[in-house]
């Protein structure tokens, strides 16, 4: 039996220069946000609380819950929006095709009856309201010219909706039937963000002008601004009520978020101003905002969550970080064996912790790109797309300094042998590259097209594979290869080796979904039949002890296998990761941690029967 024990969540997807929307549900401290093509639900109190929504074909860009907290519509790149109960298992009630682009904002009206959309789109079709249960459409939205940025729907009666855009416009409308009812042209950029107050009494426009400009909720009139004297630097990408209606949230593009407290005559005085420590840099520029109960929470390009509190501003904020792309490389420090190392191609580096989850991003001096990862007892090793193996020694949550050698070939896969960590095995296409420490000690070609390999824990040892399905195996002495003996068994091109804990066994997987258990001293096949799996393997694992070998597969299962049983006793846990899984780790006997194209990170608690 496996189970699910803790999910390390991915970040928002973000893009530079446009603001994002994460909403809150109405009466909890969860909050939905998007990543590609997830919709996750993460509880503020519990960050390791997490489920993930992956049932849309196209990138997800909006999600919110309804009224009562039942349901939760989410809308993406196609114009298609999905109506799902937001519990268990997260049951589709109604798809509907609202837009013809892709949709930037969507709201539900208070009676949650009704829901409305904006965004992009041919023609005249840049806002649609329509009932959540039928899809027929309420009203006729006229008067923007282009993408509509963000809508609202007033929280209380008599229903109004107000949109706003790229053409710099604030458009009114009332209803339903909605009926444009009037324009504003206060603005002098992009309106990135428009927001009623909980009582329907106002609402707010953000721009990229760097104006928060307020209105009359009834009839649409400019009743006031918030100062300018204190104001934001840089675009205000987005603005959140608090729940008395009396404060707003900003954030902007110059990495500061500002609270404002309202008055009764429709002006804005700064209350706080919020930073959160970071490099400075452009990650750091601030692009979403929820005012969640007694959470503030800001959202950074670089996809960091920071979480205040709304009671204490002063105190520091809870930080939540995590990958936004693909988690192809997952590593578990032998010495510290609760301690995870997670790399995604776009060379970030998290530190998680088991049972606690996010522990830091490891800050490299050279932010390359990342392809393949290793992690010995104080370094890690990683490979890029370009020639050059970077070897960085680690010390607690920094890396310090980091050696890079030139292999003059593309590095397809890193081994290191764990007993003598210094020596390396570099699988290039033609061959092998070895290196002690930082310095090339042999290149040696093949003569066959190499697609993975691994060393032996104590060096002695190396087994490569081939396109051809081959398994060729090398005794190591000195800085060069003998080969010792070929074996033949798998049917599709190596895709991963790996050696047991013990030494005793090596497991092999392959592209045409094949993985094959060896045993070492005889080189006969321990454990045959493995084939479960509907694509390739991306990805194996030994348990700490050598009992169980686990595969993860672009078929997004991973399958655990029991050494000393037959293979089809195996324990599989389906759907792992959304776009398949890439990395596979076990932390001890019983849990084994899993990555993948959804760039989040899993624990499973392993209980073989």
């Amino acid at each position: 039996m496996t189970e699910l024990e803790e999910t390390y969540a991915c970040v928002p997807s973000t893009e530079r220069g446009k603001g994002i929307l994460i909403s809150g549900h109405p009466k909890t401290n969860k909050i939905l946000y998007t990543n590609n093509r997830s919709i996750l639900i993460l509880n503020l109190d519990n960050p390791l609380d997490v489920s993930v929504y992956g049932e849309h074909c196209y990138q997800a860009t909006v999600a919110r819950y309804s009224p009562n907290g039942e349901w939760i519509a989410s809308a993406d790149v196609s114009g298609t929006v999905r109506i799902w109960g937001a519990y268990n298992d997260h049951v589709l009630k109604k798809e509907f095709k609202v837009l013809t682009g892709r949709i930037d904002d969507l709201q539900w009206s208070p009676d949650g009856l009704r829901i409305v959309a904006s965004g992009d789109g041919k023609g005249k079709s840049l806002v649609r309201a329509f009932m959540w249960d039928s899809g027929t459409n309420v009203g006729e939205f006229d008067g923007h010219s282009r993408r509509v940025l963000s809508c609202a729907f007033k929280p209380t009666r008599p229903f109004r909706i107000v949109t706003c855009g790229e053409d710099f416009l604030v458009n009114f409308y009332e209803g339903p039937p909605f009926k444009f009812k009037s324009s504003h042209r206060d603005h002098s950029n992009f309106v990135n963000c428009v927001r009623f107050s909980p009582d329907g009494s106002k609402f707010i426009s953000a721009s990229s002008d760097k104006q928060g400009i307020l209105f009359d909720g009834k009839t649409g009139e400019k009743i006031g601004q918030i100062s300018s004297e204190d104001g934001h630097k840089g675009s205000i990408y987005a603005v959140s009520w608090s729940p008395d209606g009396k404060q707003v949230l900003t954030v902007s593009a110059d990495k500061s978020a500002k609270v404002w407290e309202i008055c009764d005559d429709g002006s804005g005085k700064l209350t706080k101003t919020l930073t959160s420590s970071g490099s400075g840099g452009v990650d750091d520029m601030l692009v979403g905002c929820l005012w969640q109960n007694d959470h503030l929470v800001t959202v950074s390009l670089g996809g960091t969550i920071s979480i205040f509190s709304a009671s204490d501003l002063d105190k520091s904020p809870l930080k939540i970080a995590g990958h936004m792309k693909n988690v192809t490389s997952l590593s578990v420090l032998k010495n510290v064996p609760k301690t995870i190392l997670s790399s995604s191609y776009d060379g970030l580096i998290v530190k998680w912790i088991q049972g606690i989850g996010y522990s830091s991003k490891l800050q490299r001096k050279e932010n390359t790109q990342i392809k393949c990862l290793a992690a010995a007892e104080e370094e890690i090793i990683t490979s890029g797309f370009d020639n050059k193996i970077w070897r960085v020694c680690l010390l607690d949550d920094q890396c310090g300094d980091a050696d890079s050698i030139d292999v003059g070939n593309q590095p397809r896969d890193i081994s290191l042998a764990l007993l003598c960590p210094e020596l390396a095995l570099i699988t290039i296409e033609s061959g092998v590259v070895m290196l002690r420490g930082t310095k090339v000690v042999s290149t040696i070609n093949l003569g066959f097209s190499v697609t993975a390999s691994v060393l032996a824990p104590d060096g002695s040892e190396a087994i490569i594979g081939g396109l051809d399905g081959k398994l060729h195996i090398y005794s190591v002495t000195g800085d060069t290869l003998t080969e010792e003996a070929v074996l033949e068994k798998h049917r599709g091109a190596i895709s991963v080796i790996r050696y047991s804990p013990d030494g005793s066994m090596f497991a092999s997987g392959d592209l045409n979904r094949e993985a094959v258990v060896w045993d070492r001293v005889s080189r006969e096949v321990k454990l045959k039949n493995m084939l479960y799996h509907t694509a390739r393997i991306n990805c194996l694992a030994w348990s700490p002890d050598s009992s169980m070998v686990a595969t993860g597969s672009l078929d997004t299962c991973v399958i655990i296998y029991e050494i000393d049983k037959p293979a089809s006793s195996r324990m599989t846990i389906k759907g792992a990761h959304l776009g398949g899984v890439y990395g596979l780790a076990f932390t001890d006997d019983h849990s084994v941690v899993s990555s993948g194209e959804d760039a989040c990170v899993r624990v499973w608690r392993v209980n073989p029967q």
